[in-house]
């Protein structure tokens, strides 16, 4: 029932996926050497990673893995770009949209794989979801079903004024929060902005709107994600609920509600691309995959939180959770 649940949400957002077919070199002794960029170490981006790295080499394939962080920083993401091209990588992947941009500016003779990125097609990677034939990328986005979301936190906390914390200079946060926008438009509700530069500013901005707000919601946007911690104390204090987009990085938090992406799952179907690109596949007719699998999601309620917050979740939506943390225990359904 909770999967049917979901599957309705859902099919209103996740288009299909396309596929197609080419190849990838290797090493003389057949080793194909994988290089893997990721933006910054945070539980979703770290998921994505080791899910891709377990799921190929499960495969049995002569791989072998290159990885490295940029912690953060563009222009350390394009230093890793060159050295990968230096060491003669025979795939790249870029987990996240800054390093896979900086990938992908420096690679168009062998496949580059992005992996957690929400609108490729809007940060410049690709020229349509579907794929094409005349690009050497493809990857997985972490597209989330941002209206649905935000109309669960509504409908839960009757919120009249939503907040959102973004990252200015990065693509995906951008996207995402003019989808938030547009989504709180859309269901009557209002909403309040305020944009960081870096991880560092993420406190000060929680703090900077938290008494104009009934519920902040945060996105997949990585820098905000990666400080979450911070909203999540900034709320606690302020007694507001908190909806985070990534599941991933709540646990030990007070953070009432949680709906998106298992990350490691996300890895699995990079991984799986990839595989598809070693056996022959070209990369750029394989398109942009959207994890459409209602187990590649996950609904948290912290309940509590929802106690203190003299808030309760209906049993109609608690019939749809993956994990349910009461009395301190966390239990996956």
């Amino acid at each position: 029932m909770k999967k049917l649940a979901l599957v309705t949400i859902m099919a209103l957002l996740l288009p299909l996926c396309v596929f197609a077919g080419g190849s990838a070199e290797s090493a003389d002794d057949g080793t194909i050497t994988i290089g893997i960029s990721k933006l910054m170490s945070h539980s979703a981006l770290d998921a994505a990673e080791q899910g891709c790295i377990d799921y190929l080499e499960s495969t049995g394939l002569p791989v072998e893995f290159q990885l490295q962080n940029a912690n953060g920083d563009v222009s350390t993401a394009a230093s890793i770009a060159q050295q990968f091209r230096t060491s003669g990588c025979d795939i790249v992947l870029g987990i996240a949209t800054g390093t896979a941009q900086a990938l992908a500016n420096v690679f168009d003779d062998i496949p580059v794989v992005f992996a957690a990125v929400t609108d490729p097609v809007d940060a410049g990677l690709v020229p349509t979801m579907e794929g094409s034939s005349d690009v050497n990328v493809c990857g997985v986005s972490d597209m989330n079903p941002v209206e649905e979301q935000i109309r669960l936190l509504v409908d839960i906390t009757g919120a009249e004024t939503i907040g959102n914390i973004y990252a200015s200079g990065e693509a995906n946060g951008v996207t995402l929060m003019e989808q938030a926008k547009a989504a709180c438009e859309a269901i009557g509700v209002d909403f309040v902005e305020v944009a960081i530069s870096n991880s560092s500013e993420v406190r000060q901005a929680a703090q900077s709107i938290v008494d104009r707000v009934d519920a902040i919601y945060i996105a997949t946007d990585n820098a905000v994600i990666s400080a979450l911690p911070a909203v999540d104390e900034v709320c606690s204090d302020a007694g507001i609920p908190l909806m985070s987009a990534d599941p991933s990085g709540v646990e030990g938090l007070d953070c009432m509600i949680s709906w998106g992406f298992d990350y490691y799952s996300l890895g699995v179907a990079t991984g799986e691309l990839i595989e598809q690109i070693i056996n022959g596949a070209e990369p750029g007719p394989l398109g942009t995959v959207i994890l459409e699998d209602p187990a590649d999601f996950e609904l948290w309620f912290n309940l509590d939180t929802a106690a203190k917050l003299g808030i309760e979740i209906p049993q109609e939506y608690l019939d749809m959770a993956s994990v349910i943390i009461e009395d301190g225990v966390q239990t996956r359904i």
